[in-house]
């Protein structure tokens, strides 16, 4: 913890932290705290481990929002920090938050690590929303009070990455011995759903769940509902995500065609709850919001919100009518954070969900649940405790995510030009980067072809897109009936192909994506 000390009027400049105050509350922070600069892997022995800073505890309110909306909230606090308002705003800000104590007369908690750990918890809570909100965005019924989306926010120690680890709802889990909030009684540990816990044993008991299962140590704790994902997502202008099927799910209202769409709250709070886009269900859901959450951060770095004080105290209006936060989250380490994060990109970020090693795992009295693999959730946990990267930094030139697998992908490659050997060259390479190419390239009917065209039939339309992104600039030409093998005319513009690989390897190490993967390209 930071020792308690009398805050200079300097901290109120973004360039130094400011020493947690002894009185004066703290400001909200949004969900999902991101990080800056890209990570990098450690050339120097680890520092030796100094004082935490007080584990900040996430902001706490009514109804929590989702994944998004934890991206948003870190945002406000870089623009907080970057337009220099200062402690007094935020501290004015700060005043509307609920707090909430989940550490409680918490015992035997894992050993502190590195960096910070925030859990974000989203709720259906929908206070806020209107009735015509509700029927045009499908959110009819009654809230369950339980946890909607859950994960663990890493802030590294040097305030370089931001690793984001999704803890799907359904996962199998064992309490502690807890005393439950609605009826008073006593109970053993005892198996539910993750997202039961909170229902049960509210935030308390849903940090004491998180922190047995995962023997990381929870710094703070945040709360977000529907009704502040929506008004943020609304304050910064949209998010845009694009997508090469189309999104249909019935149950959210969720209807988007192939290409890009900028999603305004709504739409959005729609995008990141779908569960039957397809068979994925909950686990294909977690993709998408972690796509989303890339694309916020992409919108607030890029749009100006972080050099506007106007829009930061407009964001964090909007987030705070609905938020709750533990108490060691304030202002503080608002800024503390904002001054670190004012640098940060989508590159800075790095998202992956526990690895399941066992689906529909039936639990009499609980149903079909989701076991973790323990070796792989366990590597996953200590890199968390260890304050490193998910996976390894990406080299330069790293190959670009597409969604068909290049293996699956027949490619037939024709010289359109006149230059000799253009079309060994061309499907030599595209074999080289995963492409199941025949080996045989041909000449083209014609050979006066300037710009590289790639033809196909159009029931393959998701593989076109996938060879499109292996031959930047190529035209593609949708011919009925051509088959499943894909046509590419080399043209005098090729110069070379692009690396590719599969969007979604599946839980090959830890299927961590970083924050410029997920984007639209």
């Amino acid at each position: 913890m930071r020792a308690p000390g009398a805050m200079s009027r300097a901290a109120d400049r973004i360039g130094l932290r400011c020493s947690r105050s002894t009185h004066g509350r703290r400001p909200e922070v949004s969900p999902l705290p991101t990080p800056p600069r890209s990570p990098r892997p450690r050339t120097t022995p680890r520092r030796p481990h100094r004082p935490s800073r007080g584990a900040p505890r996430p902001p706490a309110r009514r109804r929590r929002a989702r994944w998004v909306t934890r991206a948003v909230t870190t945002v406000s606090v870089v623009v907080l920090a970057s337009a220099g308002i200062g402690h007094a705003v935020l501290t004015g800000l700060e005043s509307g938050i609920d707090r909430v104590d989940p550490f409680r007369d918490m015992k035997n908690r894992p050993e502190a690590g590195h960096g910070m750990n925030i859990l974000v918890v989203g709720t259906d809570g929908r206070d806020g929303i209107s009735e015509e909100e509700r029927r045009k965005y499908r959110l009819g019924g009654a809230p369950c009070h339980c946890t909607d989306t859950m994960m663990i926010v890493h802030i590294s120690e040097d305030r370089d990455r931001a690793s984001v680890v999704s803890l799907p709802r359904d996962s199998y889990a064992m309490t502690p011995a807890h005393t439950d909030r609605v009826s008073g009684e006593r109970h053993e540990g005892h198996p539910l759903k993750l997202n039961a816990a909170y229902a049960e044993g509210g935030p308390q008991l849903t940090v004491r769940t998180v922190e047995k299962m995962t023997r990381v140590k929870i710094d703070h704790y945040l709360e977000l509902d529907f009704t502040s994902f929506m008004k943020t997502v609304d304050v910064v202008g949209g998010v845009e995500i694009c997508t090469d099927r189309r999104l249909k799910d019935t149950h959210t209202g969720l209807d988007l065609a192939p290409g890009r769409h900028t999603l305004d709250g709504g739409q959005a709070l729609q995008y990141v709850r779908a569960r039957y886009v397809d068979a994925a269900s909950d686990l294909g859901r977690m993709k998408r919001q972690q796509r989303f959450m890339a694309a916020l951060v992409e919108r607030a770095t890029s749009s100006g919100i972080l050099l506007n004080p106007i829009k930061f105290r407009d964001v964090t209006r909007a987030v705070l009518g609905s938020v709750r936060a533990d108490k060691g989250f304030g202002s503080d380490e608002l800024l503390d954070l904002g001054r670190a994060m004012r640098n940060f990109s989508p590159s800075s970020s790095e998202f992956t969900t526990v690895p399941i090693g066992k689906m529909g795992h039936r639990v009499e009295g609980v149903g079909s649940t989701l076991k973790w693999d323990p070796e792989k959730s366990e590597r996953i946990f200590e890199a968390l405790r260890q304050d490193d990267p998910l996976s390894p930094p990406k080299a330069k030139g790293g190959a670009l995510r597409v969604a068909v697998d290049p293996a699956q992908i027949r490619v037939q490659v024709e010289n359109g030009t006149t230059t000799a050997g253009l079309g060994r060259r061309v499907d030599a390479a595209l074999a080289a980067t995963g492409f199941a190419t025949t080996r045989a390239p041909a000449n083209a009917a014609t050979r006066d072809v300037t710009r590289t065209v790639i033809a196909y039939d159009p029931r393959w339309d998701r593989s076109a897109k996938s060879l499109a992104a292996a031959l930047p600039g190529s035209e593609l030409r949708a011919v009925k009936g051509q088959g499943a093998t894909l046509k590419v005319i080399a043209g005098t513009d090729f110069e070379k192909v692009r690396k590719v690989r599969p969007a979604d390897p599946g839980q090959d190490e830890f299927g961590v994506v970083r924050g410029d993967e997920v984007g639209c390209t």
